[in-house]
């Protein structure tokens, strides 16, 4: 038998185990321990090969039977069936869950549109000069069509047909070449958009636009720390991925732009400028130098734009507030306040009668003058001197504020960098940065704008995933693979996802409700609180329990079954939920890179050649687990790589 076989059928048995030893006889089991049985019934179900969604539904029911009969053994059947369709009803009109469709439609039709080979040939050009660039272009192609897609499986399979055989063919080694493809394609389900992460704040009840603004950095610092493994590794084991020959990384040029570079000059901005100043450009007519010249004036003409745009942004004028809007206190304020107060629909109180007014006179006059007509008075002038001071001149109003220094300092550093950037910039990199501008802008923008919009709260997740559902469309026409097959298979695949990802949500909240019946959650509540454990030491056992269910479990069951289980523990230790679900989020990217149930080891072995094994896979996906280790500890260690961006845009 084969040895994955073995391990899990290993797992299987420890679960089993464990459940019969802990678990107290069936004379002494109490209804939460029956709701301990169902977890680890459910989990041994799942890893037998049982439909996840359907598993958790059938247990749920069953079990949720069994609780409601120890109640009122005439009326279980139908508070069962209540039960079921209550949940599958709150599932339905969950606004969240209308992006994912969206979201995974945008992906199908991306991958449809084939840019995928145009990126990694681009970006291997791009990083012809780094140690390993064939391992680092695949990561960055991975990162970016991920992020695009969101699709592990049609990411890894891709890359696995187009960037594993040319790996191989450059002497790289089996593991490390298996490492970066599926490493870098398992990266779309940490960095925003995700499904992932509407899945955890639809199971958690945190801010999906919270989720995708801290997901953000850890995602690139992933990715970045991969990269800057595979670099250091080619750099000292040179013979585990070989250099780029020269003739690799040869570029050719077109017969116009080779006239001028050999005649004129190799440098983008000097040649160009010269050949359209001087007479030497009689054979290169003038519209190709102008449009060269624009394509090459495309870096400097963006950052002039964003620049421009943070100009007007922090020296935009101080709001104006005009004279009349300042109202003093007690004076028509009040006064307004009473009309209102009198129009409200008999919630203002009743006028006193005439016998009722000479009363409060009489006793007016027997009573000493009170003092509060002295505070109201220090009151009203001390808030009229507070609103003196907020208010703003309207001739000051309309002047510009100076900018401040730190933007004179990011003008400057944009400024150094152009200046080196065109002082290197030759008609080689000219190619590659056309080859960019057809294959890595167009995703680059798309994404971008959608998070951007998401982001900065120019729209909802929903509504943003439709434009980003339209951009695919328009991505999939401006590259003339729009046609019925492609829409047909796109939205069939879409569909069948969708459904997956509801019914598991169906499931999972019936599996939640059976299990908070059966009381198993307070079980464990008072398990965990009874450790008197502090806040870190409960956020690494979180942590190395999520990792170690990522070998036996895939992420969609360990977010849907379990953490329903940790998220009320959070408030007891002070542990926001959006920094554990960021936690998680990078935690569980060793749900798809940890035998036995390594869907991207899977995914890949099922486009190698036949010489490539799933043991070469798995031990080159390793190193890559241990990265996800060191990023979840440097998360933990300094939270701000995560909760600064939310911070600053949610105060």
């Amino acid at each position: 038998m084969r040895k994955e076989v073995w391990f899990g059928l290993t797992i299987m048995t420890m679960v089993v185990l464990a459940a019969f030893i802990l678990l107290p006889s069936p004379s002494e089991m109490t209804n939460g321990h029956l709701g301990l049985l169902m977890l680890a019934l459910v989990v041994v179900a799942i890893m037998l090969g049982f439909p996840t969604a359907f598993t958790l539904m059938g247990m749920g029911m069953m079990f949720a039977w069994i609780a409601y009969r120890s109640q009122n053994p005439g009326l279980a059947v139908q508070q069962t069936l209540d039960l079921m369709v209550q949940r599958t009803y709150s599932v339905m009109s969950n606004d969240v869950l209308i992006s994912i469709p969206l979201f995974v439609f945008m992906g199908y039709l991306i991958e449809r549109a084939n840019l995928i080979e145009k990126l990694f040939k681009s970006m291997h050009l791009a990083t012809a000069r780094l140690p390993g660039s064939l391992a680092v272009a695949t990561i960055i192609t991975c990162a970016i069509f991920a992020t695009a897609t969101g699709i592990v499986g049609a990411v890894v399979t891709l890359m696995g047909l187009l960037a594993l055989p040319a790996m191989l063919r450059a002497g790289y080694s089996v593991q490390i070449s298996a490492g970066a493809i599926t490493a870098g394609g398992c990266l779309g389900i940490l960095i925003p958009p995700s499904v992932m992460l509407i899945v955890y704040g639809a199971t958690a009840g945190v801010s999906v636009v919270k989720l995708y603004a801290g997901a953000f950095f850890p995602g690139l610092m992933l990715a970045g720390l991969y990269i800057l493994y595979v670099v250091i590794l080619a750099k000292f084991k040179p013979h585990l991925a070989p250099p780029m020959s020269a003739e690799d990384r040869m570029v050719p040029l077109p017969p116009a732009t080779q006239i001028i570079a050999t005649s004129i000059s190799k440098n983008v901005l000097s040649g160009l400028l010269g050949a359209i100043k001087g007479k030497r450009n009689a054979d290169v007519p003038l519209s190709v130098l102008l449009r060269e010249l624009l394509i090459g004036l495309l870096p400097l003409i963006a950052v002039a734009l964003v620049m421009g745009a943070i100009y007007l942004k922090v020296t935009a004028p101080l709001p104006a507030m005009a004279s009349d809007e300042v109202v003093e206190m007690g004076g028509s304020s009040f006064a307004s306040g009473t009309a209102d107060a009198e129009e409200s629909d008999g919630l203002a109180e009743p006028e006193p009668d005439a016998e009722t007014l000479e009363e409060a006179g009489a006793a007016a006059d027997l009573a000493p003058p009170p003092a509060q007509e002295t505070v109201a008075a220090a009151t009203t002038t001390e808030a009229s001197a507070a609103v003196a001071a907020v208010a703003v001149d309207p001739a000051e109003a309309r002047e510009r504020r100076s900018a401040p220094s730190s933007f004179w300092v990011a003008l400057a550093s944009c400024a150094v960098a152009l200046t080196l950037f065109y002082a290197y910039f030759s008609f080689v990199r000219l190619e590659i940065f056309k080859m960019l501008l057809g294959s890595f802008f167009p995703l680059a923008l798309m994404i971008m704008a959608v998070l951007g919009s998401i982001v900065f709260g120019l729209a909802t997740p929903t509504e943003a995933a439709a434009m980003g559902s339209l951009g695919g469309l328009l991505l999939a026409a401006a590259y003339r693979r729009l046609n019925m097959t492609v829409m047909r298979e796109s939205v069939y695949l879409t569909a069948k996802t969708s459904a997956m990802v509801c019914w598991l949500f169906v499931g999972s909240s019936i599996f939640s409700a059976a299990f908070a019946l059966l009381g198993g959650q307070e079980l464990i509540n008072e398990w965990v609180l009874g450790m008197d454990l502090t806040p870190v030491q409960f956020m690494i056992l979180a942590q190395v329990v999520i990792f170690l269910l990522g070998w036996p479990l895939e992420w969609t069951e360990i977010i849907v079954i379990f953490m329903p289980i940790f998220i009320p523990l959070l408030p007891h230790f002070n542990i926001d939920p959006l920094f554990f679900g960021l936690l998680v989020a990078l935690n569980l990217q060793t749900a798809f890179l940890s035998p036995p149930v390594a869907m991207a080891a899977f995914y890949l072995k099922g486009v190698s050649p036949p010489h490539v094994t799933l043991n070469q896979i798995f031990a080159g996906m390793l190193p890559f687990m241990a990265i996800q280790v060191v990023a979840i500890f440097l998360l933990y260690q300094f939270p701000a790589i995560g909760m600064w961006l939310p911070q600053v845009l949610y105060k």
